[in-house]
């Protein structure tokens, strides 16, 4: 298995444990693949559900630009929501998995 492979299987068993769903592999690894070599970066695979710049980034670099959503505040509490049902003590918030959850959110497979 590649390095990706491995970090997929590990995004696959954050959605089961976190969000009580078995992922849709296809999906995921389209995603995985989408973000490129920023899911092996430490800090750039994460998200920081304290930090607002960040939530902004994923809001507008995401949902605006790559799933092509009208900006409105449903984005922000969408961000937030994923990130709330993800655990505000987990600081291990893969970016990842928080873009598939919120392509699955929107309904935006079809984009990938």
């Amino acid at each position: 298995m590649s390095k990706r492979d491995d970090l997929i299987e590990k995004y696959a068993a954050d959605i089961k444990d976190k969000f009580g769903e078995s992922a849709d592999m296809e999906l995921l690894t389209k995603v995985a693949i989408g973000l490129g070599p920023s899911i092996y970066n430490l800090d750039a695979s994460k998200v920081s559900g304290g930090d607002e710049k960040e939530l902004e980034t994923v809001k507008n670099n995401y949902l605006v630009k790559k799933l092509g959503l009208a900006d409105s505040p449903a984005l922000m509490d969408a961000v937030k929501s994923v990130l709330d049902t993800y655990g505000s003590s987990n600081k291990n918030k893969h970016r990842v998995v928080v873009y598939y959850m919120l392509c699955k959110h929107f309904k935006k497979a079809s984009i990938y």
